[in-house]
């Protein structure tokens, strides 16, 4: 007779090969899956050199600017270069002198007729015709013994700082931006206007006094006289615009 094989109390079933079932009600847990180009954290590889740079984007930053040097400063214009224009001593001595005369002759009049002793009068106007000499002669002296007031070339020009003696200042005509003429009284000027307002702020108390004077007045501190000088106004005006070369407005 033959016996069956004993069952398993309570429905309870032997392990399976590969471990139990999970238990009702729970989701089977997956390994992550990485790309196959990357492979898992421990083993993906590490970039070699950084990205580069979007095109268009500077590779370095630009180089700080270095501080413009300042333009040259002589104690007097050179007179070697192929235009230069000075004072007319001959035009300065007959302006001065028809002044200091008129009011000479002026005061003398008043006193004369005032007096009614002619040479009251005459007295007077000897005094006033030696006071007026001095101080014309001491002007005239000033401006004419400081050598010439402008001077070209093709790389620039010269110009003084001040209407009397100074220095003298050497801006090329890249430097500048404009040449243009002004009235003041008998006289017609030059007047030279650098690109830079900061030209010339470095010259002492008296020439920077003269300077902020005539940047009130004529818009710049470079001026040189044009009907006192010994060249005629429309030659200077011509020579800057040739050795110029259409570089600087002229007008």
């Amino acid at each position: 007779m033959t016996v069956p094989p004993q069952q398993p109390p309570g429905g309870w079933q032997p392990p399976q090969p590969g471990g139990y079932p999970p238990p009702p009600g729970t989701y089977p847990q997956q390994q992550p899956q990485y790309p196959q180009q990357y492979g898992p954290p421990q083993q993906r590889p590490y970039p070699q050199q950084p990205p580069p740079y979007p095109q268009g984007y500077p590779q370095q930053p630009p180089p700080y600017p270095q501080p413009q040097q300042p333009p040259p400063v002589v104690k007097r214009i050179p007179e070697d270069l192929p235009f230069v224009a000075r004072h007319s001593v001959k035009k300065r001595v007959l302006l001065f002198g028809g002044v200091g005369g008129g009011f000479s002759l002026l005061f003398a009049a008043f006193v004369g007729l005032g007096s009614g002793e002619p040479l009251a009068g005459l007295g007077v106007f000897g005094c006033f015709a030696v006071m007026f000499g001095l101080i014309f002669g001491l002007q005239l002296w000033l401006l004419t013994s400081g050598g010439p007031v402008l001077a070209f070339s093709p790389a620039g020009l010269w110009i003084k700082t001040r209407p009397t003696r100074g220095q003298a200042i050497w801006l090329p005509w890249e430097a500048i931006e404009r040449v243009y003429q002004r009235r003041w009284t008998f006289d017609k000027l030059l007047c030279v206007k650098p690109r830079d307002p900061r030209t010339g702020t470095n010259l002492g108390t008296f020439t920077a006094l003269d300077s902020s004077v005539q940047q009130l007045v004529f818009g710049t501190g470079f001026t040189a006289p044009l009907n006192f000088a010994d060249r005629p106004e429309a030659e200077i005006i011509a020579a800057v615009a040739h050795f110029s070369g259409g570089r600087v407005r002229v007008n």
